[in-house]
């Protein structure tokens, strides 16, 4: 049988035995227009209901946050943070040389520190150098005491006569008269690497180094005469660089090694008490001690706003463990009904700590 001709085929999809009469009289424009009304109906019903859930979701989500949030973060700060948080760490040498020594003041005297913790002590009258804290001496090889030592009773003769020099820069023929020589290196909290070196006369800035230039520069006239022969002598501006970019953070690094567990952040502890004072009012008292390192603020509230001008500081004292204390107050009036909380930061807390005077116990 030979096929229809391409052109007399029925179109794809369509039956040939259909009556196309019977087709249109079943699909009217009316029945199209009605189905698509209802179909565009039911989108509109499901995206009405799509966007309902999602608002329900993001109150939720809102709700959950407020009330869940801030304990959260209260347990992490509180946990992880104090353990984790990296910090800044310092070597820092100070030596002084007096004119007039006497009973309690030697000659000349050299401390080292670790952050602010002396590890390194000297003076003209042992004559020794000696460790300050039992992780010190293990964290140097054995003949690094004797050989700092030699180097420091050179130092010391070398303080007698820069003495001598001074007083003839500066036309003095009496009187007692101080020399200063502070030097020493950072490690940040990003890795990068500071250092410094200054000399001070009779408390003012001599001649100090600058690391941004690599040279010398001079804090009076009397010192142009040094910065000029050491700034011309390129050994010594080598040595001056080479130790303060590479031999003293080594030996930083090397101390903050051996001793991690006594140069590590303590937690300090708050304890707030009252008094009554001459004037007839109270005196509320937060004594914070057994924390490490030594910068801390102290500040007491008022129902929650700082008095930053009415608390009274007092120094940050060194306990004898190698942890530091200190003291706030603040007078009242014995009618007040105010809530007064003391209120502490310190770089081992990952919030501040709070004590309130009439409850007597630490509370966040």
């Amino acid at each position: 049988m030979d096929m229809l001709p391409q052109s007399t085929q029925s179109p794809r999809g369509t039956s040939s035995c259909e009556d196309p009469a019977r087709s249109t009289s079943r699909i009217t424009p009316q029945k199209i227009r009605s189905r698509a009304c209802s179909k565009a109906f039911w989108i509109c019903i499901g995206c009405i209901a799509m966007l309902l859930l999602l608002l329900l979701i993001l109150v939720l989500s809102v709700v959950l946050y407020k009330t869940l949030w801030p304990h959260v973060t209260l347990h992490l700060t509180n946990t992880l943070v104090p353990s984790s948080r990296p910090r800044s760490h310092s070597y820092r040498y100070f030596y002084t040389g007096v004119s007039d020594p006497s009973p309690d003041v030697p000659a000349f005297t050299a401390v080292g520190y670790v952050d602010d913790q002396q590890i390194l002590h000297y003076n003209s009258k042992t004559q020794r150098q000696e460790p300050r804290g039992d992780w010190v001496q293990g964290a140097v090889d054995p003949g690094f005491w004797d050989k700092e030592t030699r180097a420091l009773h050179g130092w010391q003769e070398g303080f007698d006569t820069n003495l001598a020099t001074l007083r003839y820069r500066y036309n003095q023929t009496g009187g007692s008269h101080t020399l200063q020589f502070t030097y020493g290196c950072e490690l940040h909290e990003d890795s990068s690497t500071g250092g410094h070196m200054q000399w001070c006369y009779n408390g003012g800035d001599f001649i100090s180094y600058d690391p941004g230039t690599r040279t010398w520069v001079a804090g009076t006239t009397q010192a142009q005469r040094t910065q000029h022969s050491w700034n011309e002598d390129q050994a010594v501006l080598q040595r001056t660089r080479a130790y303060l970019e590479g031999t003293c953070i080594a030996r930083l690094q090397q101390y903050l090694q051996r001793g991690e567990a006594a140069l590590r952040s303590k937690r300090p502890v708050a304890q707030a008490s009252k008094r009554p004072s001459q004037d007839g009012r109270t005196t509320l008292s937060c004594h914070v001690h057994s924390f490490y390192p030594k910068d801390i603020s102290v500040v007491w509230l008022d129902n929650g706003e700082a008095q930053t001008q009415e608390t009274s500081r007092s120094e940050v004292l060194p306990s004898g463990d190698g942890t530091y204390q200190t003291w706030a107050t603040i007078k009242i009036d014995q009618s007040s009904k105010h809530d007064y909380t003391c209120s502490v930061e310190h770089v081992s807390l990952g919030a501040a700590l709070k004590v309130s005077w009439d409850k007597g116990r630490t509370g966040e």
